[in-house]
């Protein structure tokens, strides 16, 4: 009998697994079917609700509705930026806090460690952390939805088990060259740290571009309004794309859903990008050396 066939019970049991994580993947991905269905849909297919497997009545007039707005424009360019600059500096500083504390010599560096995991217990909570923006001046800046959160106790954590990974040779060797600590930091081990950089990258992107709480606490002018606080804003029915004079031609629920596939396809057209390096940058960097 050939050892490698697998048996009755080992089949049944993957055939299992294929249904129940097929059946899994299709309840998280109808949703988003369901919206990409109803903004492309007319007004009368769409008020008709349901269940929603193909466009009834296709026709682009909820994009229409949507890109009329100067206001959608703005909100794409705030996400942008805020999602760019507080991804890169938050990988940026993330890297520069967790390298030397990866390193066996170290002083002190047990201590530090301590005091990043006691951060992750307790924190201050939402309104001292309100008044500590307010009080540094950054209430209506789009710099309150990247500076408070720029260092991640979790995401120090991954990076430090990640760098004990790396070989301290490579930079006794880096050394003996007359290469400087930062200079062996930036010149060599963060080239060599891709699936780390863009696990963070992808985290942190993620998070800041969907970051709808920080960004209604902080931010009251609607000139600086990212995209997640402009969809509540067009779900409340309080938005200019829906109460043009072309109102009448789009369901306000196809515009909604239409909004969310607008705001949702940057940040799945980046994941292909990062994906090669994401699940070796988790691997690595979850398990202890």
């Amino acid at each position: 009998m050939n050892a490698n066939r697998k048996g009755f019970g080992n089949r049944l049991f993957d055939t299992g697994n294929i249904i129940f994580l097929s059946f899994i993947a299709l309840c998280t991905f109808y949703p988003l079917w369901h919206e990409l269905c109803l903004s492309f849909s007319s007004v009368e297919g769409a008020y008709r609700g349901g269940l929603f497997f193909l466009p009834r009545g296709f026709n682009f007039q909820s994009y229409i509705n949507v890109f009329q707005s100067s206001y959608i424009w703005q909100a794409y360019g705030n996400s942008i930026f805020v999602t760019v600059v507080g991804a890169l500096t938050s990988v940026f500083f993330t890297a520069l806090t967790a390298y030397p504390l990866a390193r066996r010599h170290l002083p002190m560096k047990n201590g530090a460690i301590a005091f990043i995991l006691f951060t992750m217990i307790f924190s201050g909570g939402l309104i001292p952390t309100y008044f500590v923006v307010k009080e540094t001046g950054l209430i209506n800046s789009l710099w309150a939805l990247i500076i408070p959160d720029m260092l991640s106790a979790f995401n120090v954590i991954v990076a430090i088990n990640f760098f004990r990974t790396i070989p301290e040779e490579i930079e006794e060797s880096a050394m003996m060259d007359g290469a400087s600590p930062i200079r062996t930091f930036l010149r060599i081990i963060l080239p060599i740290s891709k699936p780390i950089i863009a696990t963070i990258l992808l985290w942190e992107g993620v998070r800041i571009w969907n970051n709808f709480l920080h960004a209604l606490i902080y931010l009251n002018h609607k000139s600086l309004f990212t995209l997640p606080l402009l969809l509540k804003q067009i779900i409340k029915g309080q938005d200019e794309a829906i109460q043009t004079g072309q109102a009448t031609l789009a369901n306000p629920e196809a515009v909604i859903a239409a909004t969310i596939i607008v705001t949702l396809v940057p940040i799945i057209a980046a994941y292909p990008f990062l994906q090669r390096y994401f699940v070796k940058g988790v691997m690595l960097g979850s398990v202890k050396s």
